[in-house]
């Protein structure tokens, strides 16, 4: 933070407006205030600011209008746009115009406050994409790490269903452990970005984080990649060299589909988590070193345990802490913002405006399964921005894409009929694909979830707890989703189901 910072703050609610200069006064920044865009302009042409924090809607204009007078005079002010008229249209509009942070009102002053600090530190050390109170960083959905070291804080990430601010509330807590953590979560989840908040609310976050894609690696190379090398102890080892361990000192290593190691490889890994310590390949001496260790895997680790195929002690070594990342199908309300966000990143790396994103568009990218999450989300969007010609984006209908992977997803698109004035479900089939594409997905989607979650509750006597653990998610996960899809329990279960 830089408190001797100057903020000039827009809004035309008197109110509201006190209140942000009372915070940022408290914060220790200079502060100056306008209630409307023509003061606003009276401001600026008097004096240069560090920040602006506007209002959309103001009684004379538009916030995004003062944007505009700033990005015309090339002024260095970075503006912050605040609106309770939030959508992903606004989101894409702002960040088009050049703003550098988006939020929705109600403010939380938490986030607000970040948000300030932030845009009045050094350019070189805030990533270029933010959105909808912390938009997504350089990449969504995971993958190998890149050789740099962006700064990537907790509100960054793209979310604030249910299920994201259950796992943002997560990473707090568990920030502050130096205990081993265990990501987990489907492929394209961005399990990636997770370890990066992760690295950078914790107390190691001025050291480097190391992410290492396991499954990536020849199976001859491994030991020298993770703990470096000596001169002349393999064909081509012209010198000393380290590796992932070392690299990542007083920092993270990022283990990603760790579950892809052979098991010779996890035993070594084992003992260097262990004594923490590693011992290059051709070198007689131990090494020290201090990396706190975090791993994902898309796989069910403790089922690889049962079948030989992970080692047990590394898995209690691994799963000190567990992080689940659910999957983009029950969190659809993140949808706007994620598209929101990754348009403004295709629009970034090609140099080009973005088409609209219109609420048919959404509906129609509501309407895919996106098994493949943020990460399918993304090319779904690549496709539909080159594919449109016009300002608004266009969509494919999920049966006009690219060939299905199961015969039945290539039927004709078919409208169920409705009951009890629920459009109907088609049933799945034995492999859980329906023989006609749902109509309404989320509709389908929540009768498929209530459906395992009725089940789960009898079978365990509705002890939400012992459901919990059957399904593999938290305990706040199953309240949210009894809560959600309206689910009968008894009442003599709650008292004995940990004070819920």
């Amino acid at each position: 933070m830089n408190p001797a910072a100057s903020i000039l703050v827009i809004d035309d609610e008197p109110d509201l407006r006190t209140l942000y200069e009372l915070t940022l006064l408290r914060e220790g920044y200079r502060v100056e205030t306008a209630a409307s865009v023509a003061e606003a302009r009276e401001q600026l042409s008097a004096k240069r600011f560090d920040a602006v924090i506007t209002d959309m809607r103001l009684p004379d204009g538009f916030g995004m209008e003062l944007l505009q007078d700033l990005r015309n005079q090339n002024r260095r002010e970075r503006c912050v746009v605040m609106t309770a008229y939030g959508s992903a249209e606004n989101a894409v509009e702002a960040l088009r115009c050049g703003a550098f942070d988006y939020l929705t009102k109600p403010v939380d002053l938490r986030q607000f406050r970040s948000v300030v600090a932030s845009a009045v530190q050094d350019p070189g050390h805030t990533t270029a994409l933010r959105v909808a109170r912390g938009a997504g960083a350089p990449r969504l959905a995971g993958g190998a790490g890149d050789a740099h070291k962006p700064t990537y804080a907790l509100q960054r990430l793209v979310g604030e269903s249910a299920a994201m601010q259950d796992v943002k509330q997560r990473i707090a807590k568990v920030a502050r452990s130096m205990a081993p953590v265990l990501i987990r979560g489907e492929s394209g989840t961005g399990k990636e970005l997770v370890a990066r908040a992760l690295h950078a609310s914790s107390q190691r976050n001025e050291g480097p984080l190391v992410a290492v894609n396991c499954g990536a690696i020849p199976e001859n190379l491994l030991e020298a990649e993770f703990f470096g090398a000596r001169k002349g102890s393999y064909t081509g080892a012209s010198q000393d060299r380290d590796g992932y361990f070392q690299a990542a000192r007083g920092g993270t290593l990022f283990l990603d589909e760790i579950g892809d190691l052979p098991l010779a490889m996890q035993s070594k890994l084992l003992r260097a988590i262990q004594e923490r310590s590693v011992r290059p390949l051709g070198s007689t001496q131990e090494e020290p070193v201090d990396v706190r260790i975090v791993s994902a895997t898309h796989r069910d680790l403790a089922a690889d345990v049962q079948a030989g195929r992970f080692r047990q002690d590394l898995y209690y070594r691994l799963n000190v802490i567990e992080l689940m990342i659910p999957p983009l199908r029950e969190r659809l309300e993140d949808l706007p913002a994620l598209c929101a966000a990754l348009l403004s990143r295709i629009g970034q790396e090609s140099g080009s405006p973005v088409p609209r994103l219109t609420d048919d568009a959404l509906r129609q990218i509501a309407r895919y399964p996106l098994t493949g999450n943020i990460r399918e989300l993304e090319n779904l969007l690549h496709r539909a921005v080159a594919l449109s010609d016009g300002q608004d984006l266009v969509v494919e209908s999920p049966a006009s894409s690219a060939p299905p992977s199961h015969p039945q997803e290539a039927q004709p698109l078919q409208a169920p009929s409705a009951a009890e004035g629920d459009r109907a479900a088609p049933a799945a089939d034995a492999a859980g694909v329906p023989p006609t594409l749902p109509h309404d997905l989320q509709a389908w989607l929540d009768q498929q979830e209530r459906e395992i979650l009725v089940r789960a509750l009898k079978e365990t006597g509705f002890n939400r707890t012992a459901t919990a653990a059957r399904l593999g998610i938290s305990l706040r996960q199953i309240r949210y989703r009894i809560e959600r899809l309206n689910i009968a329990t008894p009442h003599a279960s709650e008292g004995a189901d940990d004070g819920l």
